[in-house]
């Protein structure tokens, strides 16, 4: 089954989604392995990775375009991949779209932010008028080819224009046609929990660490009616301190052997990357 259908699958299905941030395709796979449903591709860990800057409109479209395809041909499960603000006009919406589930994304995020845009959990967010938003998802649905690939629109009202005008946002989102609605950044639990109640189509949450928006369990999250999870930078919060902690070490013991348990093994990052398929191939053909 293509990845656009196990995706549409999931949100068909009961359970909740869980969606862990990857900020490459080392880290995608690692996700895949660990057996989680989808893996989610985001602008900040994006432009920190590709680019070591922070997320504040530096990434491209054909700069995000390229991870998406990069990642998604590494991994068997859905991509969800941060398209900002479809990086433009309506015409710019529209090529996003297509380059994203050309380059093999199931889903994209686009958000109601004026261009550039920034990280959802900064200050200084400026939106544009629902309307045009509107505008911008009727091009998005228009432009898929596979009526599979979602579209989960997100809006920045919430730190604009308080949680009331967030979830009225969402709610016209979710009429327009967008298959899951995001309202970023809610900045108390009884906001976390008055989302649900009032917004009528399926949602996303995102659950970043050191944020606005407390931090719930995902099976917390279920019980308040979310659908989707996604935890989306904490992969380059652990590889920050795991990478200063190795650096430590070499620094005050001259080597960078760590204890057993504290980093992984040569043999099991070869098996992670697929080395044995790799070098089967030849015998494969010869046998074959």
């Amino acid at each position: 089954m293509a990845t656009t259908g196990q995706l549409r699958k999931l949100l068909n299905g009961p359970a909740v989604i869980r969606s862990l941030g990857a900020h490459d395709v080392f880290t995608a796979r690692l996700i895949e392995a660990a057996g989680l449903e989808t893996v989610f591709l985001g602008g900040f860990g994006t432009s920190a990775s590709l680019l070591g800057l922070p997320d504040v409109g530096f990434i491209t479209l054909s700069e995000m375009a390229d991870a998406v395809r990069r990642m998604a041909v590494r991994v068997g499960i859905p991509v969800v991949a941060d398209g900002d603000t479809g990086h433009g006009d309506l015409h710019n919406v529209v090529r996003t779209v297509r380059e994203f589930e050309r380059a093999g994304a199931a889903g994209v995020l686009l958000e109601d932010q004026v261009t550039p845009k920034r990280c959802g959990h900064f200050t200084g967010k400026q939106i544009i008028p629902a309307g045009e938003m509107v505008l911008k998802l009727r091009a998005a649905l228009a432009a898929r080819i596979d009526p599979d690939f979602v579209i989960v629109a997100r809006t920045d009202a919430r730190a604009v224009e308080g949680i009331e005008g967030a979830i009225d946002r969402a709610n016209r989102y979710g009429a327009a046609g967008a298959d899951v609605c995001f309202i970023e950044a809610p900045e108390s639990r009884a906001e976390l929990e008055r989302i649900p109640r009032e917004v009528g189509h399926p949602l996303l949450v995102n659950m970043l660490s050191g944020g606005a928006t407390p931090i719930l369990t995902v099976e917390e999250l279920g019980r308040l009616g979310y659908k989707f999870v996604v935890c989306p930078i904490e992969s380059l919060l652990v590889t920050a301190a795991a990478m200063r902690k190795l650096i430590g070490a070499l620094l005050s013991r001259g080597q960078c052997d760590l204890p057993s348990g504290e980093m992984a093994t040569f043999s099991e990052i070869k098996q992670l990357l697929g080395l044995d398929e790799i070098f089967g191939l030849r015998q494969r053909l010869e046998e074959g």
